[in-house]
């Protein structure tokens, strides 16, 4: 194991959906315990799962950074000097916000992926829920052009072609952190 004397510091890997986001974050996971890092690995679409979602925050983002600071804080505080983060920011103050929540340095990758392949994925994943499936589709091109408009990505990696190993080690090289 890697000696602990490593500042804490924070990935947030941001995506359209279906563009890869929790695959890569397992995978950066994985490359890091593989190192020795200690480190913990959290998908921010558990952190917000709860209805009935408010008016004013239909994704539950409020009720996301306040389970993202416990959850941070408890990883923290048992070691991890590494926090991988999957999930969606739509813009600087909601990463501001996470950088807060997590209370270590903030990095963001934003993962992109052709069209063709986002509808490919999300097909898979919705292969029996039809109308979630057009939901998403629909959201899919939405948001991807909501995060270019953003620009709240440090750097960017494209997964069309790439497996999720691969991307996760130029996640890696990127930072630094290996």
């Amino acid at each position: 194991m890697i000696e602990c004397a490593l500042e804490p510091r924070a990935l947030l890997i941001n995506g359209t959906v279906g563009v890869g986001k929790t695959t890569v974050a397992e995978s950066v996971g994985g490359l890091l315990a593989d190192a020795g890092v200690p480190h913990a690995v959290i998908d921010l679409d558990w952190l917000c799962q709860s209805w009935p979602a408010s008016s004013q925050d239909p994704f539950n983002f409020r009720m996301m950074l306040r389970n993202l600071r416990s959850v941070s804080g408890n990883y923290r505080a048992a070691g991890a000097v590494r926090l991988v983060v999957a999930g969606v920011v739509e813009d600087l103050e909601g990463r501001e916000l996470c950088g807060e929540a997590i209370g270590a340095e903030l990095s963001v990758c934003r993962l992109q992926a052709d069209p063709p392949v986002v509808r490919e994925r999300l097909a898979r994943r919705h292969e029996n829920e039809p109308e979630a499936l057009q939901w998403h589709l629909a959201r899919a091109g939405e948001l991807a052009g909501i995060l270019e408009r953003a620009a709240v990505d440090d750097f960017a990696v494209d997964v069309t072609t790439r497996s999720a190993d691969e991307a996760a080690a130029e996640v890696l090289a990127e930072l630094g952190w290996l």
